[in-house]
């Protein structure tokens, strides 16, 4: 069973950054998607982030330009880089993992929380 790992989670003020991990605890063959969502209270999770097996990247509006997705394909992990952090960024974020092709398996993360006080 194959288990994701969140980490980088916490609380920073209006403008600072924050960089999430996501590691799978064994390999994952066949990695198709990797990416981020977030839910916060009363809302519906939400993509944040993709990036393909390819190296191709798609963001929320609402973060384009802040966040960055990056991957170590090696090391089973994707990373989320966090810019000028804002209130409206406060949640939990998952990390997803698609893997197969097509896609034949889904794994979730825990869950992290970013605060971000108004």
């Amino acid at each position: 069973q194959v288990q994701l790992v969140e980490s980088g989670g916490g609380l920073v003020q209006t403008g600072g950054s924050l960089r999430l991990s996501c590691a799978a605890s064994r390999s994952i063959f066949s990695i198709n998607t990797m990416g981020w969502y977030r839910q916060a209270p009363g809302n519906q999770r939400e993509l944040v982030a993709a990036i393909t097996h390819d190296g191709s990247t798609n963001y929320a509006d609402s973060v384009q330009g802040r966040f960055t997705i990056s991957r170590d394909n090696a090391k089973n992990t994707v990373y989320l880089q966090m810019n000028s952090l804002k209130p409206d960024d406060t949640a939990v974020y998952y990390c997803k993992i698609i893997a197969g092709f097509p896609p034949t398996h889904i794994y979730w993360g825990q869950g992290t929380q970013v605060t971000v006080p108004s």
